[in-house]
């Protein structure tokens, strides 16, 4: 197991572990890594100081170290951990709406939301990608769009 700080693109900061840097950048990659706090997957490594181990004590008086260390009791949910938990599960069933009522458009959507609202097309619910400067110019164009933090589903 590998622990990585991460940053979104919000500039959040976050640590995560990973089975190992493969499996982050698999994970990454497929968008599946996403900030706890603003929810958008667009992460990225941070400035991370390695542990290097000094190897001053032998190995075996290392391993009867660990073995003889309680099990730390399990940890009491607090207020905060409490209400992310409850944010998850609203941005979670928000998604599962969405994906239910809505068609997927992917990196169209800028232009499918055009074409919506000039008439182009019949009026009908989408969601998809769009850039910083897509959304920018949508807004000015005064095309109505919301954007919500895709966050993963359950067991991703």
């Amino acid at each position: 197991m590998i622990l990585f700080n991460l940053r979104c693109t919000a500039g959040h900061t976050f640590e995560a572990w990973f089975r190992n840097g493969d499996t982050y950048d698999r994970q990454a990659n497929a968008k599946a890594v996403a900030c706890p706090v603003c929810g958008t997957n667009a992460v990225e490594k941070a400035l991370m100081a390695p542990r290097i181990s000094k190897g001053t004590k032998p190995r075996q008086e290392m391993v009867k170290a660990v073995d003889a260390a309680p099990p730390a009791p399990p940890a009491e949910p607090t207020p905060e951990m409490a209400k992310a938990a409850e944010m998850l599960r609203v941005l979670r069933e928000a998604r599962r709406l969405v994906e239910q009522n809505c068609d997927y458009v992917g990196k169209d959507f800028a232009e499918e939301a055009r074409k919506i609202h000039y008439g182009e097309t019949d009026r009908h619910n989408i969601y998809g990608e769009s850039t910083e400067d897509e959304a920018r110019a949508l807004a000015e164009e005064g095309i109505e769009f919301g954007r919500i933090p895709w966050v993963p589903v359950a067991d991703q």
